[in-house]
C-alpha cells in the first residue's frame, strides 16, 4: 500500500533519511523500528504530507504523492503527546475534528464506547488525566475508518485494561483491511502486535521482513533480543 524508493531528506547538513527504499503491505501490521536519530519521525512527517522529502518517490495506493493532499484523509494518525486545543472540552474537540474532516462516511465510536469517553465530554480537555488524554488521541485516530493507520506510543500512560482495549482495536483494524504502522520502544507490544517489522539505521532500512523472519535471521526467540542483535551486528 505504501512504497517508498529512494527517499532522501536533510535538515541543513544533516541527512535524515539516505535512499530509503520501503514497502507497507496493505492489511498488516507493521513496526517500525530503530534508534533514536534513525529517521523514523522524519519518513511519518513526509508520509502524513508535514514535510516534503529532498528526493526519491513515496506512493499511497499506486499513486505517487505530490501536491495532491487528499490521500491524506484516508489515513488515521495517533502522535505519540496529544496536542489539541486545551481550552475546548472534550465534546467540542471532537465536533472541531468532524468539521475539519467534512467527512460524511459513517463515524466509528468504538472506542468512545470502550474508553467511556462520553463521561469525559464537558470536561475541558486540559483537565484530563495523561490517560485520558491518550484514551481521546486513540479515539480520534479511528473515527474516520482509516485506511492507513499511523501509532506512535500508542499505549504510553494507559492502564492494563486500555492497553487492552486498544490493541484489540488494532488488531481488528487489520482484520477489516486497514494497513497498521506502529513506531513503539516498547518491543514486547509489538512482538504482540505486529506481523512485519521494519528496522531502520542512519535514515536507511536494514531489514524489512516478517517477525518470525528477523527472529529466524538473529536466533532469537523475541523482538527485544532479535533487534538488538542486529543493532550490534550493524555498528560493530
Amino acid at each position: 500500500m505504501i512504497r517508498a524508493a529512494a527517499l532522501t531528506k536533510s535538515f541543513g547538513a544533516t541527512g535524515v533519511l539516505r535512499g530509503l527504499d520501503l514497502d507497507l503491505a496493505r492489511g498488516r501490521i507493521t513496526g517500525l523500528i530503530g534508534p533514536n536519530g534513525s529517521g523514523k519521525t522524519t519518513f511519518i512527517k513526509i508520509l502524513l504530507g508535514l514535510t516534503a522529502a529532498d528526493a526519491g518517490i513515496l506512493s499511497f495506493d499506486g499513486e505517487a504523492v505530490g501536491r495532491d493532499v487528499a490521500y491524506r484523509a484516508r489515513i488515521g494518525y495517533m502522535p505519540q503527546i496529544a496536542r489539541y486545543p486545551e481550552n475546548l472540552t472534550v465534546a467540542e474537540l471532537f465536533a472541531l475534528v468532524k468539521d475539519v474532516r467534512n467527512d460524511d462516511r459513517p463515524l466509528d465510536e468504538t472506542l468512545i464506547a470502550q474508553f467511556g469517553l462520553r463521561d469525559q465530554f464537558e470536561k475541558r480537555f486540559r483537565t484530563l488525566s495523561g490517560g485520558n488524554k491518550q484514551k481521546v488521541n486513540a479515539a480520534l485516530a479511528l473515527l474516520f475508518r482509516p485506511d492507513l493507520l499511523i501509532l506512535d506510543e500508542p499505549t504510553a500512560g494507559l492502564d492494563p485494561a486500555s492497553s487492552a482495549i486498544l490493541k484489540d482495536k488494532i488488531i481488528a483494524e487489520r482484520d477489516r483491511g486497514c494497513t497498521v504502522l506502529i513506531t513503539s520502544h516498547i518491543m514486547a507490544e509489538l512482538d504482540e502486535l505486529c506481523e512485519d517489522v521494519v528496522f531502520l539505521l542512519d535514515g536507511r532500512v536494514r531489514f524489512a521482513g516478517s517477525l518470525s523472519d528477523i527472529k529466524h535471521r538473529t536466533r532469537q526467540t523475541t523482538l527485544e533480543r532479535a533487534v538488538a542483535s542486529m543493532f550490534i551486528r550493524e555498528v560493530a
